[in-house]
């Protein structure tokens, strides 16, 4: 599988590669700025691409307009994008046109090597990766009176399926049936008033969605 590394960070970008590497990726290219990642992209066609945040010049959004200007160049190019802090605007803009095949995470998710090998696999195959604590913020921001309706086995569910997870994985993770995941979804969208879907990067978006609107 052929990524492309977007990071100005040398000893994190080398590591990166040496990791991704050892897991089997093919890294086609490193590199720092926006400019070198859109040619990157544009030469060898990865299968996904990982992408800091914040590059040169501004170290502001520019990973952020890098991933919309790759997508221009391929629409259908996997992207996940890493970041020091939880940015929650960020994260919705990244999963606002609901094609799929994008991830958000921390920093700190690259040391649990297995969890980032994992959002990376998923992304690449179409899906969803959105970082835990990510997730976290958006529901902490939604308590206690949008979500006080939700058991508490339901809200685990409802935090790993806006991860991006599979009823399947879910299942695994919670030690219950896939079949016990499946109704507490269904209950999740009644209660929160969201449209059943089975597509599992459409379902993410809605619930994201969900718990990114402010109401009062």
């Amino acid at each position: 599988m052929r990524v492309v590394i977007a990071e100005d960070n040398v000893l994190l970008q080398e590591g990166l590669g040496l990791l991704l590497s050892t897991a089997g990726f093919d890294v086609a290219a490193a590199v720092e700025t926006v400019d070198d990642f859109l040619a990157a992209v544009d030469q060898h066609r990865p299968d996904i691409a990982l992408v800091d945040i914040r590059l040169p010049p501004t170290y502001s959004d520019e990973g952020l307009r890098a991933v919309r200007a790759a997508r221009r160049i391929r629409p259908d190019l996997p992207v996940l994008v890493l970041s020091q802090y939880v940015e929650r605007s960020y994260a919705a803009e990244l999963l606002a046109d609901g094609r799929g095949g994008v991830g958000y995470l921390l920093k700190d998710r690259i040391s649990r090597v297995d969890d980032f090998l994992e959002a990376m696999l998923r992304v690449a195959a179409g899906g969803t990766a959105v970082d835990p604590l990510v997730i976290a913020r958006l529901v902490a921001e939604r308590q206690p009176s949008h979500l006080d309706g939700l058991s508490p086995r339901e809200r685990d569910v409802l935090a790993l399926m806006a991860e991006g997870h599979t009823n399947s994985t879910i299942a695994g993770r919670l030690h219950v049936t896939e079949r016990s995941i499946h109704k507490h979804v269904s209950n999740i969208f009644a209660k929160l008033g969201l449209p059943p879907d089975n597509g599992s990067h459409r379902r993410v978006t809605a619930v994201l969605t969900y718990l990114g609107s402010r109401r009062t």
